[in-house]
């Protein structure tokens, strides 16, 4: 009878207890403390710039084909047309064009018909026909200015197959330190207009985040979702190189153009206009105001 009565009395207890907690009561860890620029009257404003740059990087690529009864033949034909290449684009300069070769062998088999008159390869070791040597040839372009000389030469050559010129943006640090000043003259801008419209005035500054994080709804919430983590390593942009006159561009041209040839080639009949995108960039700022 004793367990029986303590048992019952520990129920009600607890049942008592939990009444007496509201059931939509926020829990004690549901908000961080107030950072330390939020003990005074605040406007958080978040800085956005666009703006639209030339594409500084192209890529290029061409193949070249050599068909021949004997597999070194073959590669001999094709190691003898990339070296003509190559030897023209070195020219340049690997600083303003990177080059990379890629070399893949295929055999080609006898074929025969089958019953329904189809042409069927006879894949084995023993009904090897011939060879084809297939070199890729890509070009990294850093100095957009090259692209149509280096498009000629690739042209000229008489490749079996080539790939669009693709263009990208890769701005320099100058480039994105420009973009965040404009982006911290904006945050003022609109709060200036803000603060106007609700009838204060725009004091002191108190934070300039980078990130953008401190303007976020989530910055009081406990163990929120962070979009940006210090943690995780981000690329460091490459710097662009110093932009050459356009006489010593010229200069370079001459010279890979002499080289091409001297093997052959004839890149000055092959050149088409080729005019780099313009690409979208953007930058943010967060800037703390206090309230006058």
């Amino acid at each position: 009878m004793r367990l029986i009565f303590a048992a019952a009395l520990a129920l009600s207890a607890g049942s008592a207890l939990a009444q007496s907690v509201p059931v939509n009561a926020p829990s004690s860890r549901a908000y961080d403390p107030a950072p330390w620029w939020m003990d005074k009257p605040i406007i958080a404003s978040i800085g956005d710039i666009t703006a639209e740059v030339q594409a500084n990087r192209a890529h290029l690529a061409a193949t070249y084909d050599a068909v021949d009864r004997d597999v070194a033949e073959a590669t001999r034909s094709a190691a003898q047309k990339a070296r003509a290449i190559t030897g023209s684009l070195d020219a340049f300069g690997a600083e303003k064009v990177r080059i990379e070769t890629h070399v893949t062998i295929t055999p080609l088999y006898e074929q025969y018909r089958d019953k329904q008159g189809s042409v069927i390869d006879n894949q084995r070791a023993d009904k090897i026909d011939r060879y084809q040597v297939s070199v890729q040839v890509s070009a990294e372009i850093r100095d957009v200015r090259l692209v149509e000389p280096v498009l000629a030469i690739l042209m000229s050559a008489k490749p079996s197959s080539t790939q669009s010129v693709s263009f990208s943006l890769e701005p320099s640090d100058e480039t994105r330190t420009q973009m965040f000043k404009l982006a911290v003259e904006d945050a003022r801008r609109r709060g200036e207009l803000a603060s106007a419209a609700a009838g204060a005035h725009l004091g002191a500054v108190r934070l300039i985040d980078p990130s953008s994080r401190a303007c976020e709804t989530d910055v009081l919430v406990a163990q929120a979702a962070r979009p940006y983590d210090p943690t995780v390593p981000r690329p460091i942009p490459s710097s662009q190189t110093a932009r050459q006159p356009m006489n010593e561009i010229n200069a370079l041209v001459v010279t890979a153009n002499k080289r091409a040839q001297e093997a052959g080639l004839r890149p000055e009949d092959l050149q088409l206009p080729v005019q780099p995108p313009m690409e979208r960039l953007q930058a943010k700022a967060c800037v703390i105001y206090s309230l006058g």
